[in-house]
């Protein structure tokens, strides 16, 4: 039995909760009047409006509170930077402290209800921003941003702060922003820049600097939500907005824990929807990690596999490193979309060829061997001795002269290939210049991934300065690691584009015939002997073996006869969770004798353990199949959450498991059988016949139609094993632990 978690939903979608049985809807969900088309069977929204964020990022007018000119003060540096931006983008600022005339020289007045116009934004630079919230509602402020710190990141007490300031700005109409943010949303973006930008969403605002540095390599930056504490506005909501931005390119986010898994799913969703790629770091990989995270922000990180699993689900690209990050989105923003998956290496070196084509090979990408005519066409400029099936090593000097050009055109016309990579591991004047400069010339008259890696730590050369950090055609990396990680997340991202359907469409938003039948076995905080959890499975249309439940030897041996030789018989009680070790499992059975044996023995063991028992079960034995594992366990963040993998006594020892967020698809659930490491297993291996797949993937969705019906009753269900048989024989739950919440 697989652990789970047994937290308690605290977000919007869970107060919105219907419960899956008749209901009715709960109050509105993300702005919008919750009806029971915006939610699935399980009261979770399946929409999200998009919050109107136009006048946050582009304000007419701004109010600084706690604003000073006072040199040696904190609140002057804010002041002045607000002040600058304000000039930059053309919104008048209005500064406010109670015992000032002017700041920098403009006019203060002493409190927000003397502001002389309605302002879109108000910027609070005081230690307690409660009082002020409700002035600014009676100015008909639109959003607030608080950069007071000592709120959820701080423990207990700082999150009842939180919670009273949130509660405060949901009576008053606004959004909020922070607290425990920054000035990132108002800092001074390029704005000579051209082509698709990056929009950056950040809980710490240091993590996105490498991100916002990219504009001086060119790379354009359209805005910055350093979300802090998220009290009101957060990830999901910015997220939205984004994918709905004209010229966003890509969205890059670094994340520390998500306050609303379901509303980051469903903004994941509408950037799918319209093939915004979105890249994120999310910290919580390790225990370390999770816990310095909870406490810089106030939020859950949530269970890593859990959390990257449902990222993946719904396209989001996520990386380990902030270099990744930048690397990775700028690539995704500016890449026009793939002609084809084919790779090509290309060098001046078979070393660095090799090299470069181990880690794409590796990383999953395809380099297709030339055909002999284009490798013939190639050893016109390259000599016959070197390699041109792909890496192409071109020995070093053809690229100094009208040949460069003529070999890199060739390559590119190839319909196999879509990208071309060009490692350059140090500058090697003049040859590395013409080489820059041919990539550069070639990449304008193809709409073909041209990528080079400078690999020199100088990186002052004006090949690399001037020539490719120039060009918006050619994707640049300073490691070969990020180039090869980049490619492979622009293939993959545009595959997940091509085929996504939104499982928010096809999710169920009325209760099956199953689920009333269901409900009346379900004991609410006790954990359901086996019989009664194999009656909720057969609820479900999940088959299991013949059996009966019996009190008695002599009607354990009738038993028998009626289920037929051989037969395996099992104590069943509410409190065995692992029959197996206590001895409580008997097998292969054949004659009546044995039968009556086994009937004492278990019930002995069960005295003498302890366990209470409701009978025994006398059961089908069923042998030759593949031993599976099918579960549902709670997650904080998400709800429910099914899980996949390779079952029996060993399935703790061997986790090998595949996960996924409700709601999803039979793709969805043909992919977690494909993700296991033991896949083999079922399509046979050593002579035995390839197991009924197509059974195990509609027992996985018959699963997550419980898991979405009973899931927030349902604390952890375990089929396991759940026998998988071989093909066209379907599959048979053997085992089936429930525990309710």
């Amino acid at each position: 039995m697989l652990g789970s978690t047994h937290g308690t939903l605290t977000t919007d979608s869970r107060r919105a909760r219907v419960l899956a049985c008749g209901e009715q809807p709960g109050p509105a969900v993300h702005g919008r009047p919750a009806d029971t088309d915006d939610l699935d069977v399980s009261g979770r929204p399946l929409y999200a409006d998009t919050p109107d964020l136009d006048r946050f990022f582009r304000p007419g007018s701004v109010a600084v509170v706690g604003a000073s000119d006072t040199e040696g003060r904190p609140n002057t540096g804010v002041t002045r930077q607000l002040v600058r931006w304000a000039e930059r983008v053309g919104a008048r600022l209005h500064p406010v402290h109670p015992t000032r005339t002017s700041v920098f020289g403009i006019p203060c007045v002493p409190s927000v209800t003397e502001l002389p116009e309605q302002v879109d934004v108000a910027v609070l630079l005081v230690a307690d921003p409660l009082p002020v919230i409700e002035r600014l509602a009676e100015a008909k402020v639109r959003f607030v941003v608080v950069f007071a710190s000592g709120f959820a990141e701080t423990g207990e007490a700082g999150a009842a702060a939180q919670a009273r300031l949130t509660a405060a700005v949901r009576r008053s109409g606004m959004r909020l922003l922070g607290p425990n943010t920054n000035l990132n949303a108002f800092e001074l973006f390029r704005d000579d820049l051209k082509g698709p930008a990056i929009a950056l969403i950040t809980q710490s605002g240091h993590q996105g600097r490498p991100v916002f540095a990219l504009q001086e390599n060119g790379v354009r930056l359209s805005h910055w939500a350093p979300t802090g504490n998220e009290a009101d506005l957060e990830i999901a909501d910015f997220l939205s907005y984004f994918a709905e931005h004209a010229d966003v390119g890509a969205i890059a986010t670094y994340v520390e824990g998500l306050k609303d898994g379901r509303a980051f799913l469903l903004a994941a969703d509408r950037a799918a929807r319209r093939g915004v790629p979105v890249v994120a770091v999310k910290v919580g990989r390790t225990e370390t990690g999770a816990r310095t995270a909870a406490s810089h922000t106030g939020k859950l990180t949530g269970a890593d596999e859990v959390v990257d699993a449902a990222m993946r689900q719904f396209g989001v690209i996520r990386v380990d490193g902030l270099d990744e990050l930048q690397d990775t989105a700028a690539l995704l923003a500016r890449a026009r979309p793939p002609q084809a998956d084919g790779v090509v290496v290309y060098s001046i070196s078979g070393g660095t060829g090799a090299h470069a084509a181990d880690l794409a090979t590796a990383a999953g990408l395809r380099l297709p061997v030339f055909s002999p005519t284009r490798q013939a066409e190639l050893h016109q400029w390259i000599p016959e001795y070197l390699n041109v099936a792909n890496p192409v090593d071109n020995g070093g000097h053809p690229v100094g002269d009208w040949r460069g050009r003529r070999i890199i055109d060739t390559i590119l016309a190839d319909p196999a290939v879509g990208v071309l990579i060009c490692p350059i591991t140090g500058p090697f004047p003049p040859l590395s210049d013409r080489l820059v400069q041919d990539l550069v010339d070639a990449a304008e008259h193809t709409d073909k991934l041209v990528c080079v890696v400078w690999g020199s730590p100088v990186g002052t050369e004006a090949a690399y300065r001037d020539v490719l950090l120039s060009s918006s055609r050619v994707a640049t990396f300073r490691t070969l690691a990020n180039c090869v990680a980049a490619v492979r997340a622009h293939l993959d991202h545009h595959r997940f584009v091509r085929d996504y359907r939104s499982p928010f469409d096809q999710a169920p938003r009325t209760p099956s015939p199953s689920c009333r039948k269901a409900r009346m076995l379900m004991r609410p905080g006790s954990q359901l002997s086996e019989h009664a959890a194999k009656q909720l499975l057969r609820a479900y249309g999940i088959r299991v073996p013949r059996e009966q439940l019996v009190t008695s030897a002599a009607a354990a041996v009738r038993a028998a006869g009626l289920v037929g030789y051989p037969v395996v018989m099992k104590a069943s009680g509410g409190q065995i969770a692992h029959k197996t070790e206590l001895g409580l499992v008997k097998i292969g059975l054949t004659s009546a004798s044995q039968v009556r044996d086994a009937y004492r023995e278990l019930t002995d063991i069960a005295r003498y353990e302890d366990v209470g028992l409701d009978g025994v079960l006398v059961c089908q034995m069923v042998e030759r199949g593949v031993e599976m594992f099918v579960g549902v366990t709670h997650d904080d963040l998400f709800g429910p959450t099914v899980t996949v993998g390779l079952g029996g006594v060993l399935v703790e020892v061997l986790r090998d498991t595949a996960v996924r967020v409700p709601p999803f698809g039979e793709d969805q659930a043909r992919a977690m059988a494909a993700e296991l490491r033991g896949r083999a297993l079922l399509d046979g291996v050593r002579g035995r016949p390839p197991a009924d797949l197509d059974a195990l993937v509609e027992v996985i969705l018959r699963v997550q139609r419980m898991a979405l019906e009973l899931g927030d009753d349902l604390a952890e269900l375990d089929i396991n094993p759940l026998m998988v048989l071989p093909r066209g024989q379907g599959a048979v739950a053997l085992d089936a632990l429930a525990v309710c919440r």
